[in-house]
């Protein structure tokens, strides 16, 4: 096992698959003189030159329609969004154009791409630029949505994103590329669609994704400081989203959190509230409960973020109160 940061297990995994197969290219602004804007491309211009890691101009709408009719044509896509506040400019080539594309084509064209950037907070960079967008995305049949929490998942769920035949919106964290993570030296795939359960527990279960699993682990450990167990299931795909692991650990523990960083309404978690219900709604114990920013945009000021975004405290307050421990 090897550790290495966040972004060189994107860039990896994007090496990796652009050697097995030459239609895979990487496009985007600033990804290749400048090594891409948080270094995840770096090295790869010269590695594989400017046919198949291409700078763009600052134009998403353009270069994601090339993309997809790239796409469309037999070669496979990686475009980078700078961050995914910059992909609204491009909605309508990913939602109705990537996303429908099969469907309007009665299965004659897939649109094998991956849409790939940072999302969410990423500290003092204020209300456009500090916005979660996986929701959105997960709301539209012919997108799958992933969202890795960790250097090992991000490489294997990346390669696997790649080698789809639909297209996927891939959603990192810019607070994330730095951190370290084990991976092994050979090279694996992670399916997507599956869930992972980082921790097992027979209390309560805790439901989270993408850099949210960090408040969502050390919520647990202080739990766990007071004699509670938490069973903690860190989705990695919000479309398709793993219903199925997590009606079955709420039939275990008969309680349930789902820690996430959107915005409430319409949320994941709201998504995941309606379907434990209808699904597991005679072993619930207690109502579940969500812990998501406030309805808000996200200010400047480090005072304010804290106090909008979700926290430990906030989390740990959540599950103390699905237990009836407050």
């Amino acid at each position: 096992m090897r550790t290495i940061q966040f972004r060189e297990a994107l860039r990896e995994a994007m090496i990796e698959e652009m050697q097995r197969d030459e239609m895979v290219f990487l496009m985007g602004e600033e990804v290749a003189s400048y090594n891409g804007a948080y270094k995840v491309s770096q090295g790869m211009l010269e590695h594989f030159g400017p046919t198949r890691v291409i700078d763009t101009p600052i134009s998403e709408l353009g270069f994601t329609g090339l993309g997809i009719g790239a796409a469309m044509n037999g070669l496979r896509p990686i475009i980078e969004f700078m961050t995914f506040n910059f992909s609204l400019v491009a909605i309508d080539q990913i939602v109705n154009g990537a996303a429908k594309m099969y469907a309007m084509s009665g299965g004659q064209y897939h649109v094998p791409i991956v849409f790939r950037g940072p999302t969410g907070n990423a500290g003092m960079l204020s209300v456009q630029h500090s916005q979660n967008f996986e929701n959105w995305y997960a709301n539209c049949p012919g997108l799958k949505v992933v969202v890795p929490s960790n250097s090992y998942d991000a490489k294997g769920l990346l390669k696997s994103a790649i080698r789809d035949d639909d297209p996927v919106i891939f959603m990192e964290s810019e607070l994330m590329y730095g951190d370290l993570g084990k991976l092994p030296s050979e090279g694996y795939l992670l399916p997507i669609g599956k869930s992972h359960l980082i921790e097992m527990g027979t209390d309560v279960t805790l439901v989270s994704f993408g850099k949210m699993i960090k408040v969502a682990n050390e919520a647990t450990t202080v739990m766990k400081r007071q004699g509670i167990s938490v069973e903690l299931i860190d989705l990695r795909t919000v479309r398709p989203l793993d219903l199925s692991t997590i009606i079955q650990s709420v039939k275990k523990t008969n309680r349930l959190v789902v820690l996430e960083e959107a915005w409430p309404l319409a949320s994941i978690a709201s998504e995941i509230a309606y379907q434990v219900q209808k699904h597991a709604f005679d072993y619930l114990d207690a109502p579940i409960q969500k812990v998501n920013s406030l309805d808000v945009p996200l200010p400047y000021a480090p005072t304010l973020i804290e106090a909008i975004l979700p926290n430990v405290a906030k989390t740990v307050a959540a599950l103390k109160q699905v237990l009836y421990l407050t």
